[in-house]
């Protein structure tokens, strides 16, 4: 049987969180709208400056908002714009009394 002081939390000492980047290339994007109307978390909002073709292109103004569904994505006729995974890992305290 364990005593009270060889037994530790169930704590990991490393977290990983998992955030998204939205990726735009706006050169290739038309500026359907289809990305920032069909979002269902309102990551997307039409930009308020021009592309190079005079499209107003989407810009990512909640990104802690994205959960990385990929709708975005899979509905953008042009193929202009896709989304990045990024891991970060955080290391946690573990501290005995």
């Amino acid at each position: 049987m364990l005593t009270r002081q060889e037994r530790s939390p169930i704590v990991p000492e490393e977290e990983t969180t998992t955030k998204y980047e939205i990726v735009v290339n706006e050169d290739w994007c038309k500026g359907c709208g289809f990305c920032y109307t069909f979002c269902p978390r309102e990551v997307l909002e039409k930009s308020t400056t021009f592309n190079s073709k005079g499209y107003y292109p989407p810009e990512a103004t909640n990104i802690d908002r994205c959960v990385g569904c990929g709708l975005c994505e899979a509905i953008c006729p042009d193929f202009a714009i896709h989304v990045e995974e990024k891991k970060t890992k955080t290391t946690t305290k573990r501290g005995r009394k």
